[in-house]
């Protein structure tokens, strides 16, 4: 159960309103008027709870849970435990995330311009923003309706922020159009200098970061990422992608629509990521590539090639996920056969 410090319950649902709010399917003897009181985890779940079931290495626990209801797949609520009542759903998990979140909506905070805050005259500021103290706005910013600009967040001169935006407290933001429903986590850097130099034995002479970054709409930048504006291009990051904690954007790198890209990659300058591709944590990709639509990159490869869309990929460098499993165990038996001899 959520910790009430931190976190504000909304509601509580019966079981037949959850059914009806997530779509899901519910069992012919089922009493839709039984009240579950909150979410929980199988394992620590009681009567008056709702649970799920997503992945089959915690069916032990979906066996033996104390849960009242529980969210699941139709090849899983056939072997539901005697008493336990399944809302049966093809995606479970997405079910429990949209349970979870009319138990707890996000809190949204009043209108309030906090006195503590420097905020230039020319700045525009939309209706219902709320700005918190020690933020830094300068000239020329303007900001949607209903934006949260959190603590000691720094907004400088010219940035354009959407409606219904989130910025997380001390993140910085400069040279950057953000669009509507984006949201920046703590600590977030967008829009500095992008690491570009031409090299001289003389000294190392710098290249005029000339660019922006583009954020479009319903992107979230998890809590100490850093995007680089463009040298000359921008650098831009697509509509729907979702960027975990402290991964590092080159200058110049084009991110597509619904990318997935996970703690600690590394991205380096001028890559092109098209639209839905997955990059695994701490994976480090090569300048000037192009990856594919749809494509899946494993955990810490290393990609220092273009790679097509639509495959999985793994290892360092990075190969398809079948040649390089290929690769693993023929180095094996090479091993193997060099101990036998």
């Amino acid at each position: 159960m959520a910790d009430s410090r931190f976190f504000s319950k909304a509601r509580i649902f019966t079981v037949g309103e959850l059914a009806d709010m997530l779509d899901c399917a519910l069992p012919e003897d089922a009493d839709a008027s039984v009240v579950l009181d909150d979410v929980c985890p199988l394992s620590n779940a009681q009567p008056s709870h709702l649970s799920f079931l997503d992945n089959i290495k915690y069916k032990e626990d979906f066996l033996t849970t104390k849960a009242g209801a529980c969210l699941v797949s139709p090849q899983m609520a056939e072997i539901a435990p005697k008493g336990l009542v399944c809302l049966v759903s093809d995606t479970p998990y997405k079910a429990y995330a949209l349970a979870a979140q009319a138990y707890y909506p996000e809190k949204q905070p009043d209108s309030n311009i906090s006195k503590l805050a420097s905020i230039d005259k020319s700045a525009k500021l939309g209706k219902g923003v709320c700005v918190e103290q020690n933020v830094v706005i300068e000239p020329n910013v303007e900001i949607g309706k209903n934006a949260w600009i959190e603590a000691g967040a720094v907004i400088k001169e010219g940035v354009i922020i959407g409606d219904h935006v989130r910025i997380g407290a001390q993140s910085t933001i400069s040279h950057s159009l953000i669009g509507d429903y984006v949201r920046l986590y703590p600590g977030v850097r967008v829009g500095q200098d992008g690491f570009g130099f031409a090299i001289d034995p003389e000294g190392h002479v710098k290249v005029p970061q000339l660019g922006r970054v583009i954020i479009e709409d319903h992107v979230e930048i998890g809590a100490n990422t850093t995007i680089d504006r463009g040298a000359g291009p921008d650098t831009i990051i697509g509509q729907g992608t979702w960027i975990d904690n402290l991964v590092q954007i080159g200058h110049n790198v084009v991110i597509g629509k619904g990318c997935i890209i996970v703690a600690q990659v590394g991205i380096s300058g001028s890559c092109i990521i098209e639209d839905f591709v997955a990059i695994g944590g701490q994976a480090g990709m090569a300048g000037h590539l192009r990856i594919g639509k749809g494509a899946q990159i494993g955990a810490q490869s290393g990609v220092i090639n273009d790679l097509d869309g639509g495959e999985e990929y793994m290892g360092s460098p990075a190969f398809p996920k079948r040649q390089f499993f290929r690769q693993v165990a023929a180095l094996n038996r090479l091993i193997k056969r060099k101990k036998r001899d």
